[in-house]
């Protein structure tokens, strides 16, 4: 009867180790893709970067042709109408000028130039070695001491209508340089209004993917206490507690690879750490809270305090303390993670623009009043005028930790400090959406 019963506990366990390994699998994807939409992020800044610097480039080499095939013409007609050869040094500097700028335009532009751009570069080219030929020319007579001749070149407007042109081409691919820039900053925008609400869905489905994982552990710890006898009991828990550790091992290198893959994608790109080390905080705040419950999820095992003392331990120091007050609480396993990353984002705001980045004070309660578990955070003797008021990224976790926690936070920010209210029940059910 004992063999039966024992291989009915492991035909029972087989699926549930299965379905284990399946969310392990789910977690895992979910924390690549947020890893991928980081890097995506990244590229488009740099990108639009790049984009930024040769078009600035290519506006200062149109400008300086411009200003040069200008200044020699100024030089040319102050030497046609007073015969004083001191005009001869703008237009010599002013021709000396333009062919330089006319080959670096073009090499900014004609690795990756459109049709109408290849037209534009040979139309100002065209236009600039008419006007200079005009220019040459009627110097040329000047100096020959021909000035009917020089003054007759002149009045047949060749040089108007050349540097006319030139105008006209040069504008044309300054408007498509700008419209260029455009498009670039769009684009960029477009891939950061996604990179917040994606990374909100995919740190949720992690959420879910957890919880669900330890729901089906939990499932097939009952299974066995149902179906095995004393000492079928006993070595079913044993099995139990080698996955749950095995579970918890494997999440927990997970999180490492997690973090040690965004360190690496920052790697030679400085203009993203700042990005990169906010996602390395929350990650490590979920790791946080996983490490503070290790129990099945239909029982409590967390201690608020420990919580709490968890996430502050980092920051805290003399010249930045804390006072915590409340009894001894015990959180629903459920809320740890949610609760924790809340947790996190209060604090890390604190060190960014609140009591602790202010000489402020910071004083944390709690109470356990009937059914429902009430923390206040409170952050005195600091003006918040320079915290984000929109509805961020940290907006959206807490808004969705509210979700799950079936409960409410409620946020008061003033000149002189900030009141946070977060109510939820001891004994919950997790909210599904």
């Amino acid at each position: 009867m004992a063999v039966i019963k024992s291989k009915l506990v492991q035909a029972r366990e087989a699926p549930a180790k299965w379905l284990n390994l399946v969310v392990l699998g789910l977690i895992a994807i979910a924390l690549m893709a947020g890893v991928w939409i980081t890097y995506q992020n990244v590229e488009a800044e740099r990108a639009s970067r790049q984009t930024v610097q040769k078009s600035n480039q290519v506006l200062a080499e149109l400008r300086n042709i411009y200003q040069a095939s200008l200044r020699s013409e100024t030089g040319q007609r102050g030497y046609l109408i007073t015969l004083d050869r001191s005009y001869l040094a703008p237009y010599r500097k002013g021709r000396e000028e333009v062919r330089p700028a006319l080959a670096n335009l073009r090499g900014l532009v004609s690795e990756n130039a459109t049709t109408r751009q290849s037209a534009l570069l040979d139309e100002i080219e065209l236009q600039v070695t008419r006007k200079l030929d005009e220019l040459d020319e009627t110097v040329e007579l000047l100096e020959r001491g021909e000035l009917l001749e020089a003054r007759s070149i002149l009045l047949t407007d060749v040089g108007q209508e050349a540097m006319e042109e030139l105008r006209i081409a040069i504008a044309e691919m300054e408007a498509i340089e700008r419209q260029s820039l455009e498009q670039s900053q769009a684009a960029t925008e477009a891939v950061q209004a996604r990179t917040v609400p994606l990374l909100g869905i995919l740190m949720f489905l992690v959420f879910l993917f957890v919880i669900f994982g330890a729901r089906l552990a939990a499932r097939a710890a009952r299974a066995e206490t149902e179906a095995a006898q004393a000492q079928v009991l006993a070595e079913a828990h044993e099995r139990a507690d080698l996955l749950a550790r095995e579970l918890n091992h494997r999440v927990k290198n997970l999180f490492a690879v997690i973090l040690a893959i965004i360190q690496m994608s920052g790697r030679g790109k400085p203009e993203a750490t700042d990005l990169l080390e906010s996602v390395s905080q929350r990650v490590r705040a979920l790791l946080t809270a996983h490490e503070v419950t290790q129990g099945a999820l239909d029982r409590p095992v967390a201690s608020l305090r420990d919580l709490i003392e968890t996430t502050l331990s980092p920051y805290q120091s003399k010249s930045q303390p804390a006072t915590l007050e409340g009894g001894e609480v015990i959180l629903p396993a459920k809320a740890a993670t949610p609760l924790g990353l809340v947790l996190h984002e209060l604090t890390t705001n604190a060190v960014k623009y609140g009591a602790w980045a202010q000489s402020g004070k910071l004083e944390v309660t709690w109470e356990e009043v009937g059914d429902t578990i009430r923390i206040h955070w409170s952050e005195t003797g600091c003006n918040n005028a320079d915290a984000p008021q929109d509805d961020g990224f940290g907006s959206l976790l807490m808004t969705s930790a509210a979700r799950q926690l079936s409960g409410s936070i409620e946020r008061t920010i003033s000149s002189e400090g900030c009141d946070i209210t977060i109510i939820f029940p001891s004994l919950m059910t997790l909210a599904d959406g």
